[in-house]
């Protein structure tokens, strides 16, 4: 028989087993159409391209998916690739058929200006597909496990592209949907090509130990069914070790190392109801000394995507730990399969219910989060509500609130309505009061304090907040109370950021420029991209940066650098037009003076003062002035790479001069910080704590986190003195996960 046809009857025979209804005259004709509008691509192996709809079919129908969604995966690539069309699609197979292709067509099909852009549309569309109909999302994600089990005959640059987006988007899709086994897959896959070594020398280590492993975990499996049987419960136990990826994040985010790790081998007990789940939980306990504070229920307390199962993590006689779930048969499905565990399991559940309030709420908030935000803040925060641990808390009256790991009452404050966040003015914590930076731990009971008079929530708040819930209702309090003092910060914001740039407000406000600016950075009016900043809804520096690409588009940026240096140079420049030298020469006649900037230019005047961004000097750093064109001295610290490259040029030495810092000034100086840190939940949230215990003022903190398990930090804080800044090195670099904290270089 064609290898081809075979494949398909082995696809028709899966469906059959879950579904002997299964009209079989369909989806042969869903597959020989398939086939003949494929007709002669190939894929990146030199196999016929119908291979990918049929492995796709596969993985759909080992989900359980219902037939529609087969044949949707059997044609899912036709409108994308062939001459095939939604009409055409309609006609033959159905309009549910037609919208389900060409909903997963609809998610790849488009073009952005950033990569963040792209993301951000995509979720967005991922998410509205969802909201209609899940199965859109389900072959979607089935398209990209097949894509990724044959990424190995991609080039380089597009595995870890793939690799990158698979774990950054659809992998926390299949963790919020409850598909842990293609989550795990997924990541597995991912990691080959983000980290090949480390995911290597962790499969080379577990190949090492696969004789053991199996022997102990034969042994323990072994015991725990006698015990069973013995008490008369009827049950299925197995066991595994925790997947590649699973062992890889825990090693290099927690700096440990394998025999370091609790959960290694993992022991599933399957029951027939919820009384013999907590029995079993008891002998186990009586069998194995339990760890403390190791226990979780999940099952009184199920996670947001339906995860029910009993936890504990027990120490067996040879001194090794291993992790104990319990769960029943239905449960082990739902952890298994998901959402999508509804079709197999549960035939004639509509696709009402499936797509209820209760059961999609966070696909509702995560829509509502990308209104009034930026794409890279929508994308960052979208993976901790996505693929975030969670907390359980309770209110007084008992109801449960699942938050991501790191909550603070902030975050349950919004969680429960907009209204009481905005008007809360403390919070207890199981009866004590606590403040608003505390981080809940599950089981807490959490109250909130509120007052009617209360003013709203402080700006603050935003990097409190943990959850993008939180975050985006506090925006949209101050889009809405606050709009005049937003456009008075925002504009200042943004002003301050234009002249970083060397360029002016008037450069980009003529007539001819002013339209392509806000289109680009798509707002109706300045006073809405002022409001936008000040609310936290766009940053001053993107906005900048946008206009100055279009400026360059426009050929406009040299004109408008020239503008604002001819305005700084009038401003240095005597009246009557002199050139600098001379300007500077009769300069040197003068006596000394006190600069307002704080520093002392021993050899010039009355003249302009400037601190150079490549070093970023501060009172008691060892400086050094540079006479520039134009622009008057800039000041740089006597280590500064280009200070000691322009001391060492003959024909720059004259342009230095000596410099030296007022005593007793307070003036705030600029300053920067680079580190770099073990990625890990609640990094920047511990940054931003120790920044607040310091008290000094961040301008900005960004966070970039790194393929290998690492995050690049860029900070931009206000200090008075090199003392201060060093007390706040000191304290980044206590953080747990911080390994260097330098000065900024070249910023």
């Amino acid at each position: 028989m064609d290898p081809i046809l075979e494949k398909y009857y082995a696809l028709e025979e899966k469906i059959k087993s879950y579904n002997p209804n299964l009209d079989s005259d369909r989806l042969f004709e869903a597959f020989t159409y398939a086939d003949s509008a494929h007709a002669g691509q190939l894929r990146k192996d030199g196999s016929p391209y119908i291979t990918h709809p049929l492995a796709v079919a596969d993985i759909v129908a080992d989900l359980g998916l219902d037939v529609d969604s087969a044949i949707a995966a059997l044609l899912h690539d036709c409108i994308e690739d062939t001459g095939a069309t939604h009409e055409d699609i309609a006609r033959h197979f159905g309009a549910t058929v037609a919208e389900l292709v060409e909903g997963v067509t609809k998610l790849t099909r488009v073009q952005y200006t950033s990569k963040e852009e792209e993301q951000m549309e995509n979720l967005r569309k991922m998410l509205m597909a969802m909201a209609k109909d899940i199965r859109v999302v389900l072959v979607k994600i089935c398209d990209r496990l097949h894509n990724m089990r044959t990424m190995n005959y991609q080039s380089a640059k597009k595995q870890k592209e793939k690799a990158l987006e698979t774990m950054e988007i659809y992998a926390p899709l299949a963790h919020r949907l409850g598909m842990q086994r293609v989550k795990w897959e997924l990541e597995d896959l991912s990691l080959q090509y983000l980290d090949p070594i480390g995911y290597q020398e962790i499969e080379g280590e577990l190949e090492k130990r696969s004789a053991a492993n199996e022997e102990f975990m034969k042994n323990i499996q072994d015991a725990i069914t006698s015990r069973l049987v013995e008490e008369n419960i009827q049950c299925k136990v197995y066991g595994r070790v925790k997947h590649t990826y699973s062992i890889y994040r825990k090693m290099y985010s927690q700096n440990k190392t394998m025999e370091e790790i609790f959960d290694l081998y993992a022991f599933r007990v399957i029951v027939d109801n919820i009384p013999d789940c907590y029995n079993v939980l008891g002998q186990v306990h009586d069998m194995y000394k339990p760890i403390l504070g190791r226990f979780k229920d999940y099952i009184s307390t199920p996670k947001p995507n339906m995860y029910q199962s009993l936890h504990t993590t027990v120490i067996g006689r040879e001194g090794i730990p291993f992790e104990v779930q319990i769960r029943t048969w239905e449960m082990h499905r739902t952890a298994e399969y998901g959402i999508a565990a509804h079709w197999k399991y549960k035939q004639g559940l509509g696709n009402r219910q499936l797509g209820s309030e209760e059961t999609f709420g966070w696909v509702r908030k995560l829509l509502e989060a990308q209104q009034d935000t930026d794409a890279e803040e929508f994308v960052r925060t979208m993976r901790v509500d996505l693929f975030s641990d969670e907390v359980f808390v309770f209110t007084p009256q008992g109801d449960v609130k699942s938050l991501p790991a790191g909550a603070t009452p902030i975050d349950f404050a919004y969680s429960i309505h907009s209204a009481v966040g905005n008007h809360m003015t403390g919070a207890k914590v199981n009866g004590r009061i606590v403040t608003f930076d505390s981080t809940l731990k599950s089981g807490d009971i959490v109250e909130v304090i509120t007052s009617k008079s209360a003013h709203g929530p402080s700006r603050d708040w935003l990097k409190l907040a943990k959850s993008n819930e939180a975050r985006n209702k506090i925006r949209q309090w101050f889009k809405k109370e606050k709009r005049e003092e937003n456009i008075g910060t925002g504009r200042s914001m943004f002003e301050a950021e234009l002249r970083r740039q060397g360029l002016s407000l008037s450069a980009i406000t003529t007539e001819d420029i002013l339209p392509n600016i806000l289109k680009k950075v798509r707002f109706g009016s300045l006073d809405e991209l002022y409001a936008a900043i000040g609310y936290g809804g766009m940053t001053a520096q993107k906005s900048v940066n946008r206009i100055k690409e279009e400026m360059l588009r426009l050929g406009r940026v040299k004109a408008a650098e020239a503008k604002a240096a001819q305005m700084t140079q009038e401003a240095l420049l005597p009246a009557n037009g002199k050139a600098a030298a001379q300007a500077q020469a009769e300069a040197r006649n003068q006596k000394p003076r006190r600069s307002e900037s704080g520093v002392i230019v021993e050899e010039l005047g009355n003249c302009l003062v400037k601190f150079a961004k490549c070093c970023t000097p501060v009172p008691g750093d060892p400086v050094v002035g540079f006479i520039t064109r134009g622009f008057g001295v800039s000041v740089h610290r006597a280590d500064c790479p280009n200070a000691i490259l322009g001391l060492q040029k003959p024909e720059e030495k004259d342009r230095w001069v000596r410099v030296a810092w007022v005593e007793g000034d307070r003036t705030a100086y600029t300053t920067g910080l680079e580190l770099s840190a073990k990625d890990r939940d609640n990094l920047t949230l511990d940054m931003a704590m120790a920044l607040s215990a310091a008290k000094v003022k961040v301008s900005s903190l960004s966070v970039r986190a790194m393929p290998d398990g690492y995050a690049s930090v860029s900070i931009t804080l206000e200090v008075k003195d090199k003392s201060e800044l060093t007390a706040v090195i000191n304290r980044l670099s206590g953080i747990s996960g911080v390994y260097q904290v330098t000065r900024c270089q070249n910023c």
